[in-house]
């Protein structure tokens, strides 16, 4: 009887001790998986090895420091892949040399080698980097220059401050930085007196940028096809378009104000105001110089009214 009472306890030790390597292997494991999940939870953006959409994986840090965090995103975007499952954005092509936090705004400068980067392989260079540092709340918008230069496109035109928006994804998750528009814009005839429609198909830009401030720029570049002359100082920069309620407020630099060319100053606001009027969302035009309405152009137009759509411009209609 004693010797079974003995062995009863003898398993009963057994099964309770088996229970308890059990229960610890169970909070050992469980452990593990919490101490590997430590930290908030991030994503790294690279460019995919055909350089066709970008692609993100996850990093975890414990950094509470907001510099210090930052620091550490970018030096995770220089990281190569073991496995060589990506590129890096930060890769030995080009180099950081400095960057400032200011408000909000953060500026990345690059070295001279950066515009060697062309095409969508640049672009998709730029989203990787956008969207990484933008998870980080004091970073609300990001602006590239190039040893202290702003950053351009291929066609010259500045690319202004991003976020993360700044970069539409497709159906396939692909960078879509670059599209296509046909566009109409007016210009002078060659006596200066009336406007000349030119057509242009399949005009590539920055998506980044507005149509309405990119049909602007097209005009102060001037027209492409012969027979055709410009209405606007080359040197005029334009500051800011926006539209609200059907109005397309034009912001330009005092250039705009000189006159090179010999045309008429109904002729230069006009081409503004008709070409602007092409697009569905622009029934008027206001042009301001320097955020002033409160001047007169050439003497002769007063820029503080809104101009229409005047087809009485157009030379098929005016004299022929």
């Amino acid at each position: 009887m004693k010797n079974g009472v003995t062995e009863k306890k003898k398993r009963k030790i057994f099964w309770m001790g088996l229970l308890m390597t059990a229960v610890l292997i169970l909070c050992c494991a469980c452990a593990g998986r919490e101490d590997g999940q430590k930290g908030i939870a991030y994503q790294i953006y690279y460019v995919n090895n055909d350089e066709t959409k970008i692609v993100s994986k996850e990093y975890r840090s414990e950094t509470t420091d907001e510099t210090l965090l930052l620091e550490e995103l970018l030096g995770q975007l220089a990281v190569i892949s073991e496995r060589l499952e990506y590129e890096t954005p930060l890769d030995k092509e080009f180099a950081l040399i400095g960057h400032t936090l200011d408000n909000g705004l953060l500026t990345l400068d690059f070295d001279e080698r950066y515009r060697d980067l062309r095409g969508a392989r640049e672009v998709l260079v730029r989203a990787s980097i956008v969207r990484t540092v933008t998870q980080l709340k004091q970073v609300e918008r990001v602006a590239f220059t190039v040893k202290g230069e702003q950053l351009v496109d291929q066609a010259g035109v500045a690319i202004g401050v991003m976020n993360d928006e700044s970069f539409i994804e497709n159906a396939g998750n692909e960078i879509n930085a670059y599209e296509k528009v046909d566009l109409r814009l007016y210009f002078a005839n060659e006596s200066g007196d009336y406007l000349v429609e030119e057509n242009r198909r399949n005009v590539v830009y920055n998506s980044n940028i507005s149509l309405e401030k990119l049909v602007v720029e097209k005009l102060v570049e001037g027209p492409v096809s012969e027979g055709v002359y410009p209405t606007i100082n080359p040197s005029t920069k334009v500051i800011s378009v926006t539209v609200k309620d059907g109005i397309c407020y034009v912001n330009l630099s005092g250039d705009f104000l000189n006159q090179p060319y010999n045309v008429t100053s109904d002729v230069t606001i006009y081409s503004i105001a008709n070409s602007l009027a092409e697009l569905a969302n622009v029934n008027k035009v206001q042009i301001s110089i320097d955020g002033e309405t409160n001047i007169s152009y050439r003497e002769k137009l007063s820029l503080n009214n809104v101009f229409e759509r005047n087809l009485d411009m157009l030379e098929s209609t005016g004299t022929r």
